[in-house]
């Protein structure tokens, strides 16, 4: 008789992971299915203003994803993303600006006038958010733990005491946006911007190719070279790969993503102000990846939708909303270190 009792205990951890992958997916499904129907739901109701609020969570969590890709994959814990995030938003309201006021941004040495053209808009900002965050991280990469996080928190309060400071583009009071900015039509106003629905699937869309990259990233070379300098970067050194310029491109990446997030959100509002580049929202960033899971794909998202409901809900009935938010927080980094998506997922159990 043929002793089969090794089979099936060399198959149950496969089916234990099949089972754990199973729940993972399926939790990542009824995120991304709810995200997606309810506001459409809302929208063929009337409810507009609901369909603009998950428009909000889906640009926030565009910008916790690409926090997510510094801290949770790189290891680079950045207290000053709210700079791009602002400097993007500061690109749409400028641009807007120009293009309402029909006068360019600057005449000399060549002229760059304004424009109310999204397409333009979102590649300036993944633009400039690159350059600069290529220009603080060639700096603040040289230095590791608090140091690093002290210097990326002094570059974005120096921006934000510039935008503060400059009377032009409104200071302290900010910068209304008059127009929408706007995609190419096509057919029968099919990419009007200005509908609220419209307006959501863009940011879906744009938060999907942002999750995207960052999935194709850490699966790809680039991504197990990330890894390895965020466990080990000796190690990496030592294989024969400098750690410096693989932190500088995610650091980059990142920025960028966190950048057109911005955009997207000043579009949405209307309204642009120095409050998007300070560190207070660069500490709602962080939660927002904690809450959902640090260097998980969907814990962004997960962490998005809860921080955007506690504030929203929470804080029509107390001013004191963010106490529940604490409390909250300090629950997930005791009792569930993978965060709300590791939760739901099982991975507190099975990891």
């Amino acid at each position: 008789m043929i002793n089969t009792t090794p089979l099936s205990k060399n198959a149950a951890p496969a089916t234990h992971a099949e089972s754990h992958f199973d729940r993972k997916g399926l939790v990542q499904m009824i995120l991304l299915g709810l995200l997606l129907l309810l506001p459409v739901a809302a929208y063929f109701l009337g409810h507009t203003y609901y369909v603009n609020l998950a428009s909000r969570v889906t640009i926030i969590a565009m910008a916790a994803v690409g926090l997510n890709l510094a801290i949770g994959y790189g290891g680079m814990v950045s207290f000053g993303h709210a700079a791009y995030f602002g400097l993007g938003g500061y690109v749409a309201g400028i641009s807007a600006y120009h293009a309402f006021d029909m006068t360019p941004f600057m005449s000399w040495p060549f002229s760059v006038p304004g424009s109310d053209s999204l397409l333009v808009v979102w590649l300036a900002a993944v633009v400039l958010c690159a350059l600069l965050a290529l220009a603080i991280g060639a700096i603040s990469l040289r230095t590791t733990g608090v140091y690093f996080i002290m210097i990326t928190l002094a570059f974005a309060q120096m921006i934000y005491y510039f935008a503060n400071s400059w009377p032009t583009y409104g200071g302290q009071d900010g910068l209304p946006i008059y127009i929408r900015n706007t995609l190419p039509q096509v057919g029968n106003n099919l990419l009007d911007s200005s509908d609220a629905l419209t307006y959501f699937l863009i940011c879906f869309t744009g938060l999907m190719l942002a999750m995207a990259l960052t999935s194709r990233l850490m699966k790809s070379r680039f991504g197990a070279a990330l890894t390895m300098a965020r466990l080990n970067d000796v190690r990496l050194a030592t294989a024969g790969v400098s750690p410096y310029p693989i932190r500088l491109v995610a650091f980059v990446i990142s920025a960028a993503i966190t950048g057109l997030a911005g955009a997207l959100y000043a579009d949405l509002n209307g309204f642009v102000s120095p409050s998007m580049l300070s560190w207070h929202f660069s500490g709602e960033l962080m939660v927002i990846v904690i809450l959902g899971g640090v260097g998980r794909l969907y814990g962004p998202l997960a962490g998005a939708v809860l921080f955007v409901m506690m504030e929203t809900f929470l804080g029509g009935i107390t001013e004191y909303w963010q106490l529940f938010l604490g409390l909250v927080l300090l629950g997930v980094v005791l009792f569930a270190k993978h965060g709300v998506m590791g939760w739901l997922a099982g991975s507190e159990r099975n990891e």
